[in-house]
This record gives structure tokens, C-alpha cells and sequence, in this order.
């Protein structure tokens, strides 16, 4: 399920189910996503967001690549911690492959069709050091779930014919369950980075496509309906009251209790 304030697609009746906010919410549960359609990754992206990251991050300490690709090839590039910025900050390239299917007519400014996304992860995150360890540390679904989100919200646009954007809402599943046993935290909150550069949440890579780069940050459920009820200024004016970054913390407080 995802909240969104327009889209062109849903799969329920003409009329959306809207929240008390009013943003219609769109289900994907029992929708079948596109069939498969294998892909591979566009040089000239992967270039272009890898060079933007290090002109603004740091330098790309490792990629994990796909094997097989499904719509579109999602590579995700890893920056280690610094002193600019002392987490972990994982970016998708291939997202931007293809233009999500925004609402028709909605200036690019407020939806636009070319995304990547980005979650940043504390310095003591289980972030392997050599490639070889990857494999069986990715094994820990307590250390793989963001990057597991990371790469479903990216390719979700594209099996499902619709759109992320900022203030949309994702659930893990109907009740929004914890993302693993080391938290509470189940439901993901698009935003624009408040941790990075303003120059790096945007990519210009041709007169025609601009790329622009969310932030996926955790929440509570009830911080979720929270933000049904009285739209994403409200959440983020909590976020603000209690000093709530976009730097994941499994424990932090829950805004909305």
C-alpha cells in the first residue's frame, strides 16, 4: 500500500480510498506486478550518478550489482562513513532507467518522473569490508533489510505503473510490521535528504531528464498515520520538535506516541 497525493494509476474502483488527509491511497497487495522483463543497466546513468555521488558524497567504496534484472538493472553504490558525513549512504543507479508514471500533467517540479533513492544507515552498520564477506553477511536479514527496501521501492514504479515521490508512504504489509526483530520501526517515509548536500538531489544528465534523488527514512506506524491524518508537514514538524534525523536508528523515540 502507498499514500500519494495524485496518481494515474489504482487498482481499485474509479473513485481512490483516501486518507483523512486527503491523499488517495493506492493497494498493491493483491495486484499482479508486470510480467518480467529482463534488463540491463544504462552505461551512461551508472556513469553519470556515479560521478555525481563522489563530486558530492565521497568517493564509491563498492557497488553491488544485480545478476539478473528485472524492468530495470538497480546497482547500488555504497559511500563509507566520513567526516562530512559520518554514516553509511547506499544510492540506487538504474531506477532513473525509465520514467515512473506520474500523474499526467503534474509539473516535473512536484512529481518528477526520474528517481533514484538513497537510505543512510548508521557508521556501526554491518557494512562489509572486503566483496567476499558480502554474501554471508547479507544472509542477516537484520543487516539486509534496507538495501532489500532499497531496491523493492525502486523497481515498485515500474512493475506497478505508478510513482514515488516526496511524503509518500509505504507500509510493510497492511499492519506496517517491524522491518526485523532489532526494531519497531515498518513503514518507509519518501523524503528529499536532510542529511546531504542540497547540490546532490538533483542530476541533470540531458536536456530531457533530470534525476532526482529521495531519501527512504523508517518510521512507525503510528507515525504513518499520523501522517495520513494530517498530511507529511505535520510528521516533519514532529520530527523537528523531537530532533529526528534521517540517519536510521532502530530505537529512536516514536514521534506519534
Amino acid at each position: 500500500m502507498a499514500d500519494t497525493p495524485t496518481s494515474p494509476t489504482h487498482s481499485g474502483p474509479d473513485e481512490p480510498e483516501l486518507t483523512p488527509a486527503g491523499a488517495p491511497i493506492y493497494r498493491y497487495d493483491d495486484v499482479e506486478p508486470a510480467p518480467f522483463e529482463l534488463a540491463s543497466g544504462d552505461e551512461t546513468t551508472i556513469t553519470a550518478v556515479s560521478d555525481h555521488i563522489e563530486r558530492h558524497l565521497g568517493p564509491v567504496k563498492g557497488v553491488y550489482h544485480e545478476i539478473i534484472s528485472d524492468k530495470v538493472h538497480l546497482d547500488v553504490h555504497v559511500v563509507a562513513p566520513s567526516a562530512d558525513f559520518p554514516f553509511y549512504a547506499l544510492i540506487t543507479s538504474g531506477m532513473s532507467d525509465r520514467p515512473m508514471h506520474v500523474p499526467p500533467g503534474a509539473p516535473a517540479a512536484e512529481a518528477p518522473p526520474y528517481a533514484e533513492l538513497c537510505i543512510l544507515l548508521p557508521s556501526t552498520w554491518n557494512i562489509p569490508q572486503d566483496p567476499a564477506d558480502v554474501a554471508e553477511a547479507f544472509q542477516d536479514e537484520n543487516v539486509y533489510w534496507p538495501i532489500r527496501w532499497l531496491k523493492m521501492l525502486a523497481r515498485l514504479p515500474h512493475e506497478h505503473g505508478t510513482w514515488l515521490g516526496f511524503g509518500h508512504t509505504i507500509p510493510n504489509g497492511e499492519e506496517a510490521a517491524p522491518f526485523s526483530d532489532e526494531t519497531e520501526l515498518g513503514c518507509m517515509l519518501v523524503l528529499t535528504a536532510l542529511s546531504l548536500p542540497e547540490e546532490f538531489q538533483t542530476l541533470v544528465i540531458s536536456p530531457e531528464k533530470t534525476v532526482q534523488f529521495y531519501t527512504l527514512c523508517p518510521i512507525y506506524r503510528e507515525e504513518m498515520a499520523l501522517k495520513m491524518e494530517q498530511g507529511v508537514d505535520a510528521l516533519l514538524d514532529k520530527f523537528d520538535e523531537y530532533g529526528i534525523g534521517d540517519v536510521l536508528d532502530l530505537t529512536r523515540p516514536n514521534t506519534a506516541l
